[in-house]
């Protein structure tokens, strides 16, 4: 798979978020009523970045609920929808690949949480996973850790969470550019099926420019973001 150049296609994003801004997409988004709405922050500079809607969609799987994503920022991704089994476990969800979101479709549930949540409790899993135009499935792996309990405040509230730090590898590589890995630190709410604040960054290495493969300057910073939950569904 070619991959563009992260530099222009971010430039370009960056391009379509100000038009979307001057529009005044973040508004109307942040004030859906019948969706979960994560306030999304740049790690780097605290600034934020837009909006995630996730609204329960008529229609369910044997496995899980489907929810219908919108976002007011192209950085944050294109519309989609996402998979979630009720212990919150993915099985539809968009990963970073290199800088670019990339929607993941899993063979089985992938535990990004795994119950019980007992404090110190580890986990390790790969699960295939087919991305669209490849034939091929991906292998993503999951490394998982139970810290302990929180209860943390976010814009929709106060909630009692399972604070999960977690290490993903998005099985990505392609020639001379390393897999994805995505480092998330997650409090999940049980009582929710979902987390209240996620912050996830991601990496890779990147030998295209002439840098040896092991060399300090081959390794590329992603995005940092950190997901609060701003608004819960009204009754």
């Amino acid at each position: 798979m070619k991959l563009p150049s992260n530099t222009a296609f971010k430039r370009y994003l960056g391009t379509v978020a100000a038009l979307a801004g001057l529009l005044g997409a973040t508004p109307a988004l942040a004030q859906a009523p019948d969706a979960f709405v994560y306030r999304v922050i740049n790690g780097y500079n605290r600034e934020i970045v837009g909006h995630v809607r996730q609204a329960p969609a008529p229609a369910t799987t044997a496995q899980g609920q489907v929810l219908t994503v919108t976002v007011d920022t192209p950085a944050l991704g294109l519309a989609r929808t996402e998979i979630y089994t009720p212990q919150g476990q993915w099985l539809r969800r968009a990963l970073d690949n290199h800088g670019i979101p990339v929607e993941y479709d899993f063979s089985a549930a992938f535990p990004a949480v795994q119950p019980p949540f007992e404090p110190g409790r580890r986990w390790s899993a790969s699960v295939p996973a087919r991305v669209a135009g490849e034939s091929k499935n991906r292998s993503v792996r999951v490394d998982g850790r139970v810290r302990g309990s929180e209860r943390i405040r976010v814009p929709a509230g106060e909630f009692d969470t399972i604070k999960i730090e977690r290490a993903i590898y998005a099985g990505d590589a392609d020639y001379f550019i390393s897999e994805t890995r995505i480092y998330e630190t997650d409090r999940f709410a049980p009582a929710l099926g979902r987390s209240v604040p996620t912050e996830t960054r991601s990496s890779w290495r990147d030998a295209r420019s002439g840098c040896r493969r092991f060399e300090p300057t081959c390794d590329v910073r992603g995005d940092w973001h950190v997901f609060e939950l701003a608004q819960l569904p009204q009754p």
